[in-house]
């Protein structure tokens, strides 16, 4: 326990805290963690312990910031019956494309996945 400030330091162990209050780097509180974190302060979080005795001050700190490159999307082959309209319409919805040489729906996997359709998916 610090004796001048009457704080202690604890190490954080398997504690189950309780967030009672978050602050803007803006907000009446945070100015002075502001100042010393400077721009890379994201917000300030006063927590409480799992018995309520102590409040501790959190910061939330921006260390990088990278581009996100998204996945490429993979498409399946799905086949279905010519008389099957209804489920071809609704391929069709979902952004489906017909193949007219393979006779075949392309769609991307997570689409055929949704609508139920893995069943049907076949390798060309």
């Amino acid at each position: 326990m610090d004796a001048k400030q009457g704080r202690t330091t604890m190490k954080a162990e398997q504690v189950n805290y309780r967030v009672i209050k978050t602050l803007r780097p803006t907000d009446r509180g945070a100015l002075s963690l502001a100042q010393r974190y400077g721009s890379a302060l994201v917000c300030v979080r006063h927590r409480t312990d799992g018995k309520g005795k102590f409040r501790h001050t959190t910061v939330e700190l921006l260390i990088e910031s990278t581009p996100i490159r998204p996945r490429a999307i993979k498409l399946v082959n799905v086949r279905t019956a010519p008389h099957e309209r209804d489920l071809n319409a609704m391929i069709k919805t979902a952004g489906g494309i017909w193949d007219y040489k393979l006779r075949i729906w392309k769609l991307p996997r997570r689409i055929a996945t949704l609508l139920n359709l893995r069943a049907r998916i076949v390798e060309v």
